[in-house]
This record gives C-alpha cells, structure tokens and sequence, in this order.
C-alpha cells in the first residue's frame, strides 16, 4: 500500500515538473543517434527550407535589379537632356555667374537707398556698356592688324614656303615606308566657298545670337528677385530640411562667388605680368596682348595654347626665332606660376575640390559642352561637392570629390 501511495504522488507532481523542465518529457528514441551509438555512421541533418522566406529573398533580388535598372535608365536619360538642351542651360548657367558677378554692385546701390530694380538695370548696363567697349577696341585693333598685314606679305609667304618645304620632305620620307597609292586614280574634291558655309550654318548661328540675347534679361531678373528666387526654392524642401537646404544654398553662392573673384584677381595679376613682359621685348600692342593672353590663361588646358596665339601673331612682321622662344616660355611660366601656386593659395581652400576631380569634370563637360564646359566644369563640380556633403545618403561622392 505504501508503494501504490507513493506512485500516485509521483503521477500527481509531473505536471509540475514538466511546466519547470519541459525537456523532463520522455522523448521517443531516434533512429540515427541509435544507429551512431551502435558504430554506425554520422547521421546527415536534415534542413528544412521555408518557402515564404525564399519568395521574400526572390523579391528583394528583382527589387534590386529594378532599382538598378532605373537609375541606369535615369543617369542615361539626364545625360541625354544635358546634351540635347546644351545651349539652354549653358545660357542659364552663365546668366547665373554674370548674376553673381554684378550683385556686389546691386547691393551697393539698393544701400544708397536705389531700388532694387533700378540697382539691377543700372548693373547690367554697366556689364553691357564694359562689354560693348571691349569690343570696340578689340574690333579696332583688328582692323589696324588687318591694315598691316599687307606689309608682311612677303615674310608670311617665306614662311609658307618653308613650311611646304618641310611638308612635301616628310611627304616623301612617309612615301618611303608606305605603299604608294595608284598614280592613275582621279581623287574628286568638292569644293566649298564660304558662303555655302554660312549658308548650312545660318540657323546655328541664329539660334546662338538669339540665346545670348536672353542673357542680359536673366540677369536683370536674377538680380531684382534674387531674395525671391532664395525663399521660394527653400520653400520647395520639407520642413525639417529647409534648414539645410538654406544653409546649402548660401554655401553655393559663397563658392561661385569666391571662384569668381579669385578668377578675376589670378587674370589681373597675370594680365599686369604679361603687359609689362611683353612691353620689355617690345611687342606692339603689348598693352591690349597682355590683357588677352592673362586672361585667356585662364582657361583650363586650352588657354595657355590660347594665350601663346595672339602675341605670336600680333609681331608677325618682326617674329624671330628668339622673340618666339622668349613669348612662349613667358607666358609658360606665368601660367606654371598661376596654375601651381596662386590656384592653390586663392581657389584651392575655397573650392576644396582634388585634381582628379577636376580633371575628370572637365574632361566630362568638356566632352558634353565643348570649350563652355572647360569653363563650367569646376563651379559646376564644387556646386554638387557641396550638395553631395548636406545630404546623409551622398556624403561618401562629397567626400570623393573634396581634398
């Protein structure tokens, strides 16, 4: 009786016990850990795959290839609107520089108590007045060049003549090396005049002439609504990021600003350098080469080749070999100079862009713009710095791009 008593106790408490240590339950034997135990060999687990979580890695591998797929559709199809509406936006973006060049005078003038819209009209006046004045005197020293040129007629013959010389030595040198062509073939060239030229170009040129006409009313507009222009595009962000973009947009402004005086500052000091250089050796004109030649040295990558042509050009009629030489290396070193040691100290800490980026912008809006994009490319690329840098997601490109 004792042990019958003892028994039903047990039988009541397991329950108990089993909601303590569940792994208390008798389990039944498994035949692969008998089969171990009894020598046999190591039983292969067997692995339950869900197939609701292979259909949800399934949709995240074509959600991904979607997301690629559309940002390489979008990347091509901003490259195509960049290329096709070229001269649109290049008109908008020069407008903007030009904007940001006359608003010191604009603010000047709204500070005397001018309206705003009369300190702007009276700025792009002066910006048109300075510009039509610059042509005037380069157009009139053009015609005094063009009157001249008669008189080296004989010297730019002799000059030709050599370089034919020269030409038809290496033509038969080449000759030489290379099969020559049948003596008997009849090579036809059409011929063209210029006025087929202007003809096929007409509505190029009209469409250029007809784009820079709008230059001077954006930049009047620009400048009368520019706070406008400010709070309303802030306005366009959300609520907690128009802070940023306020921020943002400031930033952009001190850069273009700063890169165009510092531009302005680098072509003063090189214009003043060449005019005195080109004064000591005794070019004509040397005070209207020396402004060209500084500031087309501004150019990246064309403009010291650029600025090497007028000089050249300009002392045809007395041009020997040591005055070349002497031309050439001047405007060399003053563009060596200005590249490696006024960019750096006057743009290098504002613009706080590397060379490589650099020089991967220009030859990218080089390739897309032609030579307005050799101007363009670096505001452009210190622009999206500074947007890649405010925002979370593209803050690795801003750290790419900057020094």
């Amino acid at each position: 009786m004792l042990g019958i008593s003892q028994f039903a106790s047990t039988i009541s408490k397991m329950p108990e016990q089993l909601l303590d240590n569940p792994q208390a339950l008798p389990h039944a034997p498994d035949p692969d850990v008998e089969a171990n135990a009894a020598g046999g060999s190591t039983p292969i687990p067997q692995v339950s795959i869900n197939r609701s979580t292979v259909a949800e890695l399934e949709g995240r591998r074509m959600l991904h290839i979607q997301t690629v797929a559309l940002v390489i559709l979008a990347a091509a199809a901003v490259l195509t609107l960049i290329y096709v509406a070229k001269l649109l936006l290049v008109v908008i973006l020069v407008s903007i520089l030009l904007a940001f060049v006359l608003a010191p005078v604009a603010d000047l003038l709204v500070r005397f108590q001018v309206p705003r819209a009369v300190g702007a009209f009276l700025a792009v006046t002066l910006l048109t007045g300075a510009l039509g004045l610059v042509s005037y005197v380069s157009a009139s020293r053009a015609v005094d060049f063009m009157q001249e040129l008669p008189k080296y007629k004989a010297r730019i013959s002799a000059m030709g003549a050599k370089i034919r010389e020269r030409a038809e030595q290496i033509e038969n040198t080449t000759e030489t090396v290379l099969p020559t062509e049948d003596k008997n073939a009849v090579t036809v060239k059409q011929s063209s005049s210029w006025t087929d030229l202007l003809s096929r170009n007409a509505s190029s040129v009209s469409d250029v002439v007809l784009a820079l006409t709008f230059i001077p009313f954006l930049v009047f507009f620009m400048l009368s609504w520019q706070d406008h222009v400010r709070s309303a595009t802030v306005m366009l962000f959300s609520m907690e990021n128009r802070n940023s973009a306020y921020v943002m947009i400031g930033l952009i402004a001190r850069m273009i600003r700063s890169y165009i005086v510092g531009n302005f500052i680098i072509g003063v000091f090189l214009s003043a350098c060449s005019i005195a250089l080109f004064g000591l050796i005794g070019l004509p004109y040397f005070y209207f080469l020396g402004i060209i030649s500084g500031f087309l040295s501004l150019i990246p990558y064309l403009g010291v080749l650029l600025a090497i042509v007028p000089p050249l050009v300009a002392d045809l009629g007395h041009l020997t070999t040591p005055i070349a030489a002497l031309v050439i290396g001047i405007v060399l070193g003053l563009h060596l100079v200005a590249m490696n040691v006024l960019y750096p100290k006057i743009l290098g800490k504002r613009l706080q862009l590397n060379p490589l980026a650099v020089t991967i912008a220009l030859l990218f809006w080089g390739w897309l713009w032609g030579a307005m994009g050799l101007i363009l490319a670096v505001p452009i690329t210190g622009a999206v710095k500074i947007i890649c840098d405010y925002i979370e997601r593209l803050r690795p490109y801003g750290a790419w791009l900057g020094e």
